[in-house]
């Protein structure tokens, strides 16, 4: 059962947003999907309450930031969206379930540098075979400076940027309708699924 974190320790960056659209991906390609929010501001769990009935299914299991419990055995895949300020023991906690942590991070130096311990962490344990760590450049165009400092930044850690999501109102309008770009038709969305598309092999892979 692969069990996907989203964390970055700095707030606002769109750890919600990337979540649900990774559980919206994982439940198009009909798996068993699981969204856990450790985040007090249960940003995740108002979502999949919006959710509508006739969409994909992605359940939900109870958990809080003091507690991070394993997973029912019962789903497939599991994606944790976790809060701003994760470190210590809780960050630990978080790291021994899971298989993977995708790290959203915007193009700002004030993101890249907030965020530069948390990254080190996350090189030192990739780098020891431990885990499987990908970055997602969020609400940027690939084809800026601010782009390519990130990319630089992020290489020098030895961590892969896997895309960069564009700075666009459809995540917005889904996610008040409890949806994800996999829940509409594709052609309403073909430029975001293309952007997904090197994220996409990196999770089933």
């Amino acid at each position: 059962m692969p069990v996907v974190v989203v964390a970055n320790p700095k707030g606002g960056v769109g750890k919600s947003t990337l979540s649900t659209n990774v559980a919206g991906y994982f439940a198009s390609q009909g798996h068993a999907v699981m969204l856990g929010d450790a985040d007090r501001q249960q940003s995740s769990q108002l979502w999949l309450r919006l959710r509508p009935p006739a969409a994909r299914p992605i359940r939900t299991w109870e958990i809080s930031s003091d507690f991070i419990a394993r997973p029912p055995k019962d789903v497939s895949h599991v994606v944790l969206d976790t809060p701003a300020g994760l470190h210590g023991w809780r960050f630990k906690d978080v790291l021994k379930l899971a298989d993977k942590v995708l790290v959203p991070l915007q193009p700002s130096i004030f993101d890249i540098y907030a965020t530069r311990a948390f990254l080190d962490e996350l090189a030192e344990t990739r780098h020891a075979g431990q885990l499987d760590v990908g970055i997602v450049g969020m609400r940027v165009d690939e084809r800026t400076i601010a782009a390519e400092k990130l990319r630089e930044f992020v290489n020098g850690l030895g961590l892969p940027v896997l895309t960069y999501l564009r700075d666009t109102q459809n995540y917005i309008h889904l996610a008040a309708r409890g949806l994800t770009l996999f829940d509409i038709a594709p052609s309403r969305v073909d430029k975001d699924l293309q952007q997904w598309q090197g994220l996409s092999h990196w999770l089933d892979s």
